[in-house]
């Protein structure tokens, strides 16, 4: 047998990748959302989408299969555990979206000698928005330096130099781009000016 013989035949005997479907809500193969803290939602999700599938993993025959093995004591507490754990995520999931809309985004214009100022912008972290690369899309977008620096209270805040306060706003208010999520009512201007030395 010839080299390219065993070449063409090795190809044939090639095994395909395997397609693995993800859960949209939990994002565990569908198989392992049980294991999640939102079960319920990945159960409606699949069904939705994939009813053969929820019947495989969901239906009363493969429920009755799992549950065979447990005693009554033990089925209880998987189900007390299970709407524990949901709630808990539900909780959670609350609470970060009650934080996050009570959250402010301040645009300070900084005074920083004469007449030369800087723009901060403070509190985006709190909207899932990636500081560095806000400040590389600003720096872009208004030809100027822009880098993240800790302030004065230790916590994360872009510098932008010179004085694009009110563009600023515009943009993040709009929703555009990478500030997109950002609600315009959670924007404010902050006017500081420096202090003169006595």
């Amino acid at each position: 047998m010839s080299s390219s013989d065993q070449q063409q035949e090795s190809r044939q005997q090639c095994i395909p990748p395997v397609q693995v479907l993800y859960c949209q809500v939990c994002g565990f193969p569908p198989e392992y959302c049980e294991f999640g803290a939102s079960l319920t939602r990945c159960k409606e999700w699949l069904k939705e989408e994939y009813p053969t599938l929820y019947d495989q993993y969901y239906s009363d025959e493969a429920f009755q299969s799992k549950l065979g093995t447990l005693s009554l004591e033990d089925q209880a507490k998987l189900e007390k555990s299970t709407a524990e754990k949901e709630a808990k995520a539900e909780k959670r999931a609350d609470a970060a979206l009650k934080k996050k809309m009570a959250s402010q985004v301040s645009i300070k214009r900084m005074e920083r000698n004469k007449r030369k100022f800087v723009t901060a912008i403070h509190g985006l972290e709190a909207f899932d928005v990636d500081l560095k690369k806000a400040a590389k899309f600003l720096a872009q977008k208004y030809a100027t330096g822009a880098s993240v620096t800790k302030n004065a209270q230790g916590l994360d805040e872009i510098v932008v130099q010179g004085d694009v306060s009110d563009e600023v706003l515009e943009l993040v208010q709009s929703g555009a781009g990478i500030f997109k999520g950002v609600p315009a009512a959670n924007v404010e201007i902050v006017e500081e000016k420096k202090k003169k030395a006595e």
